[in-house]
Order: structure tokens, then C-alpha cells, then sequence
């Protein structure tokens, strides 16, 4: 029987999307996954360290599965790199009741808000908030499309999503292609509503709307949702919701970028694959010594131990 499940793949020890390509292949393996297992997306949110979905299945392991199996070989490929991506057990959750179901797609929709990244869920382009209500909220598209003789480069191998699921030039499939976006706009009833639930803090008030749904699915919460994360201050995420974004911290991504291209070439002189996997344990302690120093010195921004650690791979 088909159960709405919210899901989340988390790693940590290791940044497992360390560029927006890595992010645009991510969520074209969840939607290939989807396919093969006759799921339905309902939402998606991925960050450096994780990923959240919430998908009407039959079976949420198999999807799981399937998606990380897909989504590990092209990152072992790409940076040369060995084994497992991210935690063996991923969190998954079944969700009854209709007031749970709203509460989990925004919290879902709303990652990049929450995590300190963008200033509203809007903001980011890699979860499922701009995919609903896209002609009523006036979103203009001006995304450009991937020839379709370049597809297959973006995609798991033997693909079999249908070429009327456009993708944009930067190889990541239109999120609004995928998801069931007519099922979740009826969860929201109304445009204003969507923009009143994606800008409403946090409160009880959820809590007991939930309460009154008479289920066994637990009350979603922020901590709930985020389990298996790790490293995750819930009250820094309920305070990330006023939008207010810390332009200082330098952002995974951003980090892992420099990395990848700025340091790791330094490093690396030979070799087809360069990347932060080929350097050895010696070397990646050298490299966070000097990324230490060299962020607040050079680039005016700052950074902690454990973003170091995780965008160095240090503990894999």
C-alpha cells in the first residue's frame, strides 16, 4: 500500500554535494529513482551535508536505495573516491493526517531558509519551494533548456525519464516536471496560504493542529525532521526562519569550492582525477591549517573546526 514517507540521507563525516552540479545530479538520480519505483515526489531539499524528500511509495527503502546507488557512482567517479555516501540507515517517517503532511512539506520547503542559506525558501533553487503555484506567484521562467543531444550526460546511466521532462542548461531536470506539484497545492488549499505557510514562524500552534489530526505519526518538528543529521542546532535553525542571513560564515559549498579549485590544483600537480579523496591524511590536516588561517585573512569571512573537517573530508 502507497504511504506518504518523509525521508532524509545524511552524512557526517563528509560534504556528499559539494557544488551546484553535484545538487542538479542529485535530484535527477531522486527523479530517476521515483520513476523506477512508481513514487510520487512530493517535495524535495537538498543541502551540502543532506537531503530530505517526501515521496507517496510503495517501498521508501527501494527508493532510497536506488537514488544513493545511482547518485555514489557518479560521485566516486567524479572525485575518485571510494565506498558507501553517507550514513547507512537513513531517517524515514510515514506520515498520517493532513494537518502532519502541511507542517512536513514546509518544513522540507523551506530548508535553505532554515539552514541560513537564503533569505526566504524562495531563495534557493535546490528544494521544491518555487515548484508550486509557479503562474499564480508570477514566476517568469527564463531558464534556458539542454540541448537534447546533451541530456545524457546529466543523467544515471540507462535513463529512462521521458524527454518531455525539460532540463536546464546547467543539467538539472525542472523540479515542477517531477514533483506532484497538483496533489501538494491542494495540501495548501490556496497561493496565499503557500506564501502565509512559508513565511510563518515556527510555533505551537503547528504542534497542535497536528494534535488534532488524531494519528499515530508523531508531531513534526524541526528536530524531528532533522534526525540523523547531525551537528544540527535546532534553535540556530528556528532563529535562521526571520531570514536573517549571516553574510560572515562562509557557506559549505562556498568552501568546498575554493577547495576544489583553488587549493586542490596547488596541491595536486598530476593525476586525471584532482580532488580533496586524493590527498592523504597528512595533507588534509595541512589543509585545513592553511584554509584556517587563509579564510578570515584573504576572503574576510569566517569558518569553525567541524565545516573545515567536513568540507576537507577529514573524517573519511
Amino acid at each position: 500500500m502507497r504511504k506518504i514517507v518523509h525521508f532524509s540521507l545524511a552524512s557526517h563525516d563528509e560534504v556528499i554535494y559539494r557544488d551546484e552540479a553535484d545538487l542538479g545530479r542529485g535530484f535527477n538520480c531522486l527523479a530517476e529513482a521515483c520513476l523506477e519505483t512508481d513514487s510520487r515526489l512530493l517535495a524535495d531539499g537538498l543541502m551540502s551535508t543532506h537531503h530530505h524528500g517526501i515521496a507517496q511509495t510503495d517501498d521508501c527503502k527501494a527508493l532510497i536505495h536506488t537514488e544513493r546507488y545511482a547518485y555514489t557512482r557518479y560521485f566516486n567517479a567524479r572525485y575518485g573516491r571510494k565506498g558507501r555516501l553517507g550514513e547507512q540507515k537513513p531517517f524515514m517517517l510515514a506520515i498520517e493526517g493532513a494537518f502532519h503532511l502541511l507542517v512536513a512539506l514546509n518544513y522540507v520547503n523551506r530548508q535553505g531558509l532554515q539552514h541560513g542559506i537564503a533569505a526566504t525558501p524562495f531563495d534557493y533553487p535546490f528544494c521544491s519551494a518555487n515548484a508550486f503555484f509557479r503562474k499564480e506567484l508570477g514566476k517568469e521562467d527564463t531558464r534556458r533548456l539542454m540541448p537534447a543531444d546533451q541530456r545524457y550526460k546529466y543523467l544515471p546511466d540507462r535513463s529512462s525519464i521521458p524527454a518531455n521532462v525539460r532540463m536546464t542548461d546547467s543539467g538539472m531536470l525542472f523540479q515542477e516536471d517531477i514533483i506532484d506539484t497538483s496533489y501538494v497545492e491542494q495540501v495548501y488549499i490556496t497561493p496565499r496560504n503557500y506564501i502565509f505557510q512559508m513565511n510563518k514562524l515556527s510555533d505551537e500552534k503547528w504542534n497542535e493542529q497536528q494534535r488534532s489530526d488524531g494519528t499515530d505519526t508523531p508531531i513534526i518538528t524541526l528536530e524531528l525532521i532533522e534526525t540523523g543529521v547531525g551537528g544540527i542546532d535546532v534553535e540556530q535553525l528556528l532563529r535562521n526562519e526571520n531570514g536573517r542571513v549571516n553574510t560572515n560564515q562562509m557557506k559549505d559549498m562556498d568552501l568546498c569550492k575554493l577547495i576544489d579549485t583553488v587549493y586542490i590544483p596547488r596541491i595536486l600537480k598530476g593525476g586525471q582525477v584532482k580532488s580533496v579523496y586524493q590527498l592523504s591524511l597528512t595533507q588534509r590536516n595541512d589543509l585545513c591549517n592553511t584554509l584556517w588561517q587563509d579564510i578570515p585573512r584573504i576572503y574576510n569571512k569566517r569558518t569553525t573546526v567541524p565545516q573545515l573537517k567536513r568540507c576537507a573530508c577529514l573524517n573519511y
